[in-house]
């Protein structure tokens, strides 16, 4: 329409995005608990390639209508989150994902935290050298899940996979301060590592430009002199973090030091949505408080954040991320039509501080409209919503009756 706005779509760097099918299963709760007792059982349940499938197609639909283009992945069965994105018509970065225990997706019970990893970072492979020939627009990442679920040598196997394979290094890292305190002074499963779990990385040679470290809300001065001297790059989850009250990023202290910081929405269960617009006004806002400073990640810091950030740190800023000629025409257009969008003084503080995914018209991803008038063009929406509930219902049972067998 006359008065819309084009800008390039929104880079999701960090999400899980099966976990739109536990979408507001268990809230409230710390961390450890929440997923100790409540995501990794129901998880444990009903994770299988179905599950990956229904729930990325849907986490999709919701992304790209809400102006998305672009995101980054880590979950079991990356082969059938690739499928879906394929078919979907979606750009993304997909974790070879790996982690010390046993799932439905791989690893065994009788094999050590070592040998797991090295059995997720095989299949992998292997389902990148079968299947990822066929999808131009989309590219692996090596996904380790932590520091504490995959040890000090997980980490490093990974690390040599992704420099082999010239890839990011996808990582959730110093998440909280129970994560750092626990991996420097051990805990009754885990010896201590006598540092905190960037100077393991560090000593390790793990930070560097492909380090993509999520979360990072528990930062010192020298590790961030250490990101920004390394050119490794930072995640903010800003409502996964206050959700869960994790801690703060330290966004501005990081972006005066030179280190490049995108967004992610991290997965659905903890969130408990994919919405770019909300994350990108919740991380400006969230950066001016924590820093006690209005003037602290302005409008346009936050939307290069949410948009160019991400395709920097995933290592596809010659490809999208603005609109540019040459670039891959990875577009929203946004509608200001609406009376809640009305003066608007400065383009760029309206699409930070007042818009709504809603008010996303059309989006284009390599050229090709995959919203057209608030409509999908390459999914069956109703189809998604059949799926969404029945998984809801299934799902709902078996916490039912496993609480009633408490």
């Amino acid at each position: 329409g006359p008065r819309s706005v084009l800008l390039a779509g929104m880079v999701n760097c960090h999400t899980h995005s099966p976990m739109t099918l536990l979408r507001g299963l268990a809230d409230d709760l710390k961390l450890m608990p929440w997923l100790t007792e409540h995501i990794w059982p129901a998880e444990g349940a009903f994770v299988s390639p179905e599950f990956v499938r229904d729930g990325t197609e849907i986490a999709i639909a919701e992304m790209v209508k809400g102006g998305t283009t672009c995101f980054n992945d880590m979950y079991f069965f990356p082969d059938e989150v690739a499928k879906a994105t394929h078919a979907a018509g979606m750009r993304a970065r997909i974790g070879i994902i790996c982690i010390g225990f046993p799932s439905a997706y791989c690893g065994a019970p009788d094999k050590s935290m070592d040998e797991n990893i090295q059995a997720y970072l095989d299949k992998g492979c292997s389902i990148k050298d079968r299947d990822f020939g066929g999808y131009p627009l989309l590219d692996v990442t090596v996904a380790p899940h932590a520091p504490y679920t995959c040890g000090q040598a997980g980490m490093a196997t990974a690390a040599a996979l992704a420099k082999k394979l010239n890839v990011p290094f996808h990582i959730h890292l110093h998440e909280t301060c129970g994560e750092c305190t626990d991996w420097e002074g051990g805990t009754p499963f885990m010896p201590g590592h006598k540092k905190r779990p960037v100077a393991t990385l560090a000593e390790l040679g793990l930070i560097d430009e492909r380090l993509v470290a999520v979360h990072m809300t528990q930062l010192t001065e020298d590790e961030i002199k250490l990101l920004a001297d390394k050119k490794a790059h930072v995640v903010h989850c800003p409502e996964s973090n206050m959700k869960l009250a994790s801690g703060a990023c330290p966004v501005k202290k990081l972006l005066d030091a030179g280190v490049n910081v995108a967004i992610g929405t991290d997965g659905c269960a903890s969130n408990n949505d994919l919405d770019m617009y909300s994350e990108m006004r919740s991380a400006a806002f969230l950066s001016k408080h924590t820093a006690a400073d209005p003037e602290a990640v302005p409008a346009h810091k936050a939307l290069y954040m949410a948009t160019m950030g991400g395709a920097k740190a995933l290592q596809l800023d010659k490809h999208i991320g603005s609109l540019e000629a040459g670039k891959q025409a990875d577009i929203q257009a946004v509608s200001m039509d609406e009376l809640e969008a009305m003066p608007m003084y400065n383009v760029i503080s309206h699409l930070v501080y007042c818009t709504h995914r809603s008010q996303v018209t059309d989006v284009w991803v390599a050229g090709k409209p995959l919203v057209s008038a608030k409509k999908l063009t390459m999914m069956d929406e109703s189809a998604l919503k059949v799926k969404a509930l029945a998984w809801g219902a299934k799902i709902k049972l078996h916490q039912d009756n496993a609480t009633a067998a408490k």
